[in-house]
This record gives structure tokens, C-alpha cells and sequence, in this order.
């Protein structure tokens, strides 16, 4: 079974997979990539700023020969100017 790599890249940099996983498919390999990338994702929306502007982040699939894919992910978080009032009684 062939071993993939999902380095994760965000605006810090890189943190490269030295472990893998071995999958079986294409499939089970974008699964996991998915998994990976919204993991990133949860943890960089709640620790971002509330206006912290447009962040990018991606998982950067790899096996023995070279690149396989990239899933490419980046959220902004934007308040509004004026928030209507609440007429809790």
C-alpha cells in the first residue's frame, strides 16, 4: 500500500509530515486530506482575531514520487459595522 504525506502550510509556514499513512485509494486519501484541512480550519477560526482578515491555509499531499494534490482552504471573519439592538424585555 503506498504511504502519503499531508504537510500542513498556513501563514506560519510549513510543518512537513515525516510519519504518512498508508491508504489504499485516491478516495481514502482525499478523505483524509479533507479531515486534515478542516481540523486546521476549526482550530485557526476560533483562535483567529474578530477582524483578523483573510487567513489561507492548505494540506500539500505527497508520496514517494512527488506531489499527488493540494486542498486549499481560507475563511475571513468580518463583523458587522452596526448590529441591530435586541428588544429582550
Amino acid at each position: 500500500m503506498p504511504r502519503y504525506y499531508f504537510d500542513l502550510r498556513d501563514h506560519q509556514g510549513i510543518a512537513l509530515d515525516e510519519e504518512g499513512l498508508e491508504l489504499a485509494s485516491p478516495r481514502a486519501v482525499r478523505a483524509e486530506a479533507a479531515k486534515s484541512l478542516a481540523d486546521m480550519a476549526r482550530d485557526a477560526v476560533l483562535s483567529a482575531p474578530p477582524t483578523g482578515g483573510r487567513q489561507t491555509m492548505a494540506i500539500d499531499v505527497r508520496d514517494a514520487s512527488g506531489p499527488v494534490m493540494q486542498l486549499t482552504f481560507w475563511f475571513e471573519i468580518e463583523t458587522p459595522a452596526s448590529r441591530p439592538q435586541s428588544h429582550d424585555h
